[in-house]
């Protein structure tokens, strides 16, 4: 079991021990600093920690840890704030420790296709930078612009590349990790292939910062594809759009992107960014938004004739085919705003379920006739290639007592439901904060005591990010 999380206050002395080790500019503890640290993305939950500081160095996190351990404060770790499972959320008060100053790419290995980056580099700009020189790095969240590579590891972010090219713990070869000890370690080597010891490397992604802090990460780089096409298909009905998922794979083809959205979702994506792209019939229920990519045109053209032929097959309208950058570009954006776009409509909360690509149509029937349960509406779309499905709960007319009383047997049977289908409860935005009490349905008894023993032998005094992933 996990030691209980009874925690010290900050105190002057502690503050002043933080000033010693990073200067005044780097110890914050005013009223902006809270506000500003205080949340995330994860509904409207806010938990403002005791100090902020910004260290620079290992050594600095090192030494700030082990002022925690001495004087029993827990520590919180944060990167760009723009999680949605409440991992960065100082729930129990203590120091909030911000990644920020940590955002250099320290080096582009082209000869290995390599590249080590710090944490707090934004995913988009790191894309950016090895795409200028042939390179591809494909882990693409959908908040790419503004989240960082720490982030990412920390929870192990997809997106929509995913289908074809894997989730960040695909791409990450070593880590330089600060323990909560204050101990240094490198996880990995720098080598594709590494059958040395136990697999550290792949423990510490996505462990949501409860292990350890990463505050360098060497990455397996691939080449650019140089070509992709994009179409977007418009169905008459959303379960028989997911059901063609699983068909264009057993036709032999591997998208480099498709996503699923439900009507809702495009609609409130067109109108978050203002701009009309097309004409949605009324008759249209959801879309299958498909990407190939690859070196040669005639082959795409032919991936692109093999899936048209898939959806003959199946109830679908006049297909768009995204003739230029700037169609592709909007697609895209439309694509990446639903979830900003349902946050403005209503109160809501996202679950971020997943299961085998095949049942996919089960689990959007089952999470509609669950809805019509408990009494919400919800706004599906997300990651169809994968069989990640991102669930919306729209508060709208559901009053205060049912939201709050209600609702969280809903969510239980909703993941109760995934793992019947061979599925699980998260499949990229990771437990955190908000879910940790559902983790009783994927794992049993045993297998949550496996991972509190792993967490006690990394942070014996459970100072580091502590009431995450599962209570005490």
């Amino acid at each position: 079991m996990l030691l209980s999380m009874k925690f010290n206050a900050v105190d002057q002395p502690f503050i002043n021990e933080l000033i010693t080790v990073l200067g005044t500019d780097y110890v914050r503890f005013d009223e902006e600093a809270f506000q500003k640290y205080g949340h995330d993305e994860t509904e409207d939950l806010v938990f403002y920690p005791e100090v902020v500081v910004l260290p620079r160095t290992a050594q600095e996190i090192s030494a700030i840890l082990k002022l925690c351990n001495a004087s029993n404060i827990p520590l919180t770790p944060r990167g760009a704030g723009t999680g949605l499972s409440g991992g960065a959320l100082p729930v129990n008060k203590g120091v909030l420790l911000s990644m920020e100053r940590f955002d250099q790419i320290l080096e582009i290995d082209e000869r290995n296709l390599q590249a080590t980056v710090e944490p707090g580099v934004i995913t988009q700009v790191f894309q950016d930078a090895v795409r200028e020189k042939g390179l591809f790095y494909p882990p693409d969240p959908a908040s790419k612009g503004s989240c960082f590579i720490g982030g990412n590891l920390a929870e192990n972010s997809g997106g929509p590349k995913a289908v074809k090219y894997g989730v960040t713990k695909d791409y990450v070869l070593n880590l330089e990790v600060v323990l909560p000890t204050g101990d240094i370690i490198w996880t990995g080597a720098n080598v594709l292939k590494n059958s040395t010891g136990y697999n550290l490397t792949q423990l510490l992604v996505g462990s949501e910062g409860t292990l350890g802090i990463i505050t360098k990460a060497v990455f397996r780089l691939l080449p650019y594809p140089k070509h992709d096409l994009l179409m977007l298909v418009p169905f008459y009905s959303a379960e028989v759009a997911c059901e063609a998922v699983s068909a264009i794979f057993r036709a032999g083809i591997t998208p480099s992107g498709m996503e699923f959205m439900e009507r809702d979702a495009l609609i409130w994506g067109t109108e978050y960014i203002h701009e009309e792209v097309w004409a949605i019939p009324d008759e249209i229920q959801a879309h299958l938004l498909i990407e190939v990519d690859g070196n040669d045109p005639e082959v795409l053209y032919k991936e692109c004739e093999v899936i048209y032929q898939v959806l003959e097959n199946y109830d679908c309208g006049e297909i768009l085919f995204a003739e230029d950058a700037a169609r592709k570009d909007k697609l895209w954006r439309i694509r990446r705003v639903v979830g900003e776009a349902v946050k403005s409509k209503s109160v809501y909360k996202e679950e971020d379920t997943v299961v085998p690509r095949a049942e996919l149509p089960r689990l959007l029937k089952g999470v509609k006739e669950i809805g019509e349960k408990y009494g919400f509406k919800s706004v599906c779309y997300g990651h169809a290639g994968d069989g990640n499905l991102h669930v919306n709960i729209i508060k709208a007319d559901m009053n205060d007592h049912d939201w709050n009383t209600k609702l969280p047997d809903g969510i239980r049977e909703i993941f109760q439901l995934c793992i019947n289908l061979k599925g699980t409860i998260s499949g990229e935005h990771g437990i955190g904060y908000v879910q940790k009490s559902y983790m009783n349905i994927p794992f049993s008894a045993v297998e949550l005591e496996i991972q509190r023993q792993i967490k006690n032998l990394f942070d014996p005094n459970n100072i580091l990010n502590p009431g995450k992933l599962f209570d005490a």
